[in-house]
C-alpha cells in the first residue's frame, strides 16, 4: 500500500520528530521527581546522551520510542514503503543501542530502558514505575 502522503509531506512530518523531552520522557521525569528523585536529563557526558540519569543511584534510564528502536511490538511495525531504507536504518539504531548499553554497564551503571508501548495507559504506567523504583533502589 502507497504512502498516503507525498514524499514532500512525509519528510516534513519527520522532521517534526524530537529527540529529547517527548510526552512519554516528561511523563516519566514527573513521576520520578514526586517520588523524590533527582536527576540529570539528556545529559551529553554519557554514552548514548540518556534521557534520565540518576547519579545518587548509579542509573540511566532511556525511554525508548518503539518504532525507532525496533521494539517487537505493533507500534515498532516498518512501514509497508521503503522497507528496505527502514530495515536498515532501525538496524543501525538497535546495534548502536546496544553498544550504548554494553558501554554503560561496563562503567558499572544500570541501565534502564523503557518502551513507549508499556507505558501507553495510566495502568501499565504506574506498575511499571513501581517495578522501576525498586530497581533503581537496588
Amino acid at each position: 500500500m502507497p504512502d498516503i502522503f507525498s514524499r514532500d509531506k512525509r519528510s516534513q512530518i519527520m522532521s517534526r520528530i524530537t529527540g529529547k523531552d517527548t510526552k512519554p520522557e516528561i511523563r516519566v521525569r514527573k513521576y520520578l521527581f514526586l517520588k523524590g528523585f533527582r536527576y540529570r536529563k539528556n545529559d551529553k557526558r554519557y554514552s548514548g546522551k540518556p534521557d534520565i540519569v540518576l547519579p545518587k543511584y548509579r542509573t540511566i534510564i532511556f525511554i525508548n520510542g518503539c518504532f525507532w528502536h525496533g521494539h517487537y511490538c505493533k507500534k515498532g511495525k516498518l512501514p509497508e514503503t521503503r522497507k528496505n531504507f527502514w530495515k536498515s536504518k532501525i538496524q543501525k539504531n538497535k546495534t548502536r543501542d546496544k553498544k550504548v548499553y554494553a558501554t554503560l554497564k561496563k562503567q558499572n551503571w544500570k541501565v534502564i530502558v523503557i518502551w513507549t508501548c508499556q507505558i501507553s495507559t495510566n495502568d501499565k504506567f504506574e506498575k511499571l514505575m513501581l517495578k522501576i523504583i525498586e530497581r533503581i533502589k537496588t
